[in-house]
């Protein structure tokens, strides 16, 4: 007949505290990280609020601009899609194109050529090398910005020398149209451009920063003159806010993949997160060891271990404990030669006589010596250690 024993279940998961402790650093990190985007998401978003919309009046609007447009009698009209911005491009109408570099290849190839033929004027702001190109031909955009943002014109076009230094700066353009106005340069490289068109009638401006057109840049240096003379040639101002419901963004004839649709933006804090949990990986792997710890038998020398015990007890001073282990360890020796068993080795009454009788001395001057006092000095427990080394020699020998 077979007896099977049935062990209790062992559980190696751990459990809900476990998980915590490992996981609340973590956790901690996370919430701190989303709580900082958060935040600097509703800063920028507050502080850009309206950014180069002529209806807005916060600091980066455009609204003084529209209003000094409209009492010289400019009118100006907001768009946000491609079709409202090519239908009015005309002889008697400037178009600006307040971001440019949000269109899609497409969009800037057929927003040029409504504009090139119009006869009106142009007016790019910041654009990009991944708009210049298409918008305006034969432009390239340097990929350093200028470092300065109050530019001196140096140039012959009358509306810059009227103006007089300006916040232009931002991004610098070169050309190979030998026609072209090249203003406002730094570092040689111009921020504002005028290229005539090849019918002789328009042209197109390439702006290398927005400043100019800010509520709360237009009252310095010639920003609010050479902004009204830019956008003011014409009777009819058109102005284009590129936006990402506009239908024809999404008809552009090319293949783009799953990150071409995230913003950049998304895509550097994905980044931020695979560096942080590389970081927070290295920190819990920084003790390297077995998967289940296991406490595995080690064996330390007798000698090692009374050698780091006696060190601990001469570091603290602790002559006491030192005594009363060397006359336990003694005492136990002792019992068994006597014929006293070891459970009595520590009562003086059954060890004390038995040694008396081995001996034949008389047990009560054996009494300090095993059960005595704790030594004064360093010296007296030297002392008590050769006694008890001598008591437990001639004990054998009897």
């Amino acid at each position: 007949m077979t007896t099977e024993t049935t062990l209790p279940a062992t559980s190696t998961a751990p459990t809900a505290r476990q998980v915590w402790t490992r996981a609340r650093g973590i956790t901690l990190a996370v919430v701190l990280i989303l709580a900082a985007a958060v935040a600097m998401a509703a800063v920028r978003s507050t502080a850009r609020h309206g950014e180069l919309d002529p209806r807005s009046a916060d600091p980066y609007g455009s609204r003084a601009v529209a209003q000094l447009l409209a009492d010289r009698g400019v009118s100006t009209r907001v768009v946000t899609t491609l079709d409202a911005a090519r239908a009015a491009a005309g002889p008697d109408t400037t178009v600006l194109v307040a971001v440019p570099d949000l269109l899609t290849h497409r969009q800037q190839t057929r927003l040029h050529e409504a504009t090139a033929a119009s006869g009106g004027r142009t007016v790019l702001v910041a654009a990009g090398s991944s708009s210049v190109e298409r918008l305006a031909p034969g432009v390239t955009a340097d990929p350093v910005r200028s470092t300065h943002s109050t530019v001196a014109p140096e140039c012959t076009l009358p509306d810059a020398r009227r103006a007089g230094s300006a916040d232009t700066g931002g991004v610098r353009y070169t050309t190979t149209h030998l026609d072209a106005d090249s203003c406002y340069p730094s570092e040689r490289l111009a921020t504002l451009l005028r290229i005539p068109a090849a019918s002789g009638q328009g042209d197109t401006v390439v702006l290398g920063a927005p400043d100019i057109l800010y509520n709360d840049r237009l009252d310095e240096q010639g920003n609010a003159s050479l902004a009204l003379q830019l956008l003011g040639s014409r009777p009819h101002l058109v102005w284009y806010l590129p936006s990402l419901s506009d239908s024809s963004a999404t008809d552009t004839g090319e293949q783009k993949d799953f990150l071409d649709l995230l913003p950049s933006g998304w895509l550097w804090g994905t980044l931020q997160l695979f560096v942080a949990a590389v970081l927070a990986a290295f920190w819990r792997a920084r003790r390297f060891g077995p998967l289940v710890p296991e406490r595995l038998p080690v064996a330390i020398r007798a000698s090692e271990t009374a050698e780091g015990r006696a060190r601990l007890y001469r570091k603290a001073n602790a002559r006491d404990r030192a005594a009363a282990a060397l006359r336990s360890t003694t005492r136990t020796r002792l019992a068994p030669l006597v014929g006293v068993p070891v459970t009595q080795a520590h009562t003086p009454e059954a060890l004390l006589p038995a040694l008396s009788a081995r001996l034949a001395g008389d047990g009560q001057t054996l009494h300090p010596l095993l059960f005595g006092p704790p030594p004064g000095d360093d010296a007296a427990l030297i002392a008590l250690t050769d006694q008890l080394d001598a008591l437990e020699r001639e004990v054998r020998r009897s």
